[in-house]
């Protein structure tokens, strides 16, 4: 039975991480520097970490974080109807060194 769930569970994850890939790399002005990863949590959760430049970290966020909240919002629709929790980390990329 376990196989089952952890073999549906990798195909789920990326399909949200593309769904958040797409919504910011719509939002910011270098979609190149967009970079999505997902990490398992314990339990059923899965966190979703979303990395852009610099100078596009307020326009994911939004003003007042509301961009933010939608992206988080839509997440969290998909996570009732999949039963699976997601939740998003937005990080600012750093310079490569």
């Amino acid at each position: 039975m376990t196989e089952g769930s952890t073999a549906a569970t990798p195909t789920v994850a990326e399909s949200m991480v593309e769904l958040v890939k797409g919504i910011a790399c719509s939002l910011v002005d270098s979609p190149e520097s967009v970079t999505v990863e997902a990490f398992s949590e314990t339990g059923d959760g899965t966190l979703i970490r979303l990395r852009v430049a610099p100078t596009d970290v307020g326009k994911v966020i939004g003003k007042q974080g509301r961009t933010a909240r939608s992206i988080r919002t839509i997440l969290s629709a998909a996570s009732m109807k999949l039963k699976h929790r997601f939740s998003l980390d937005i990080v600012e990329e750093g310079p490569v060194s």
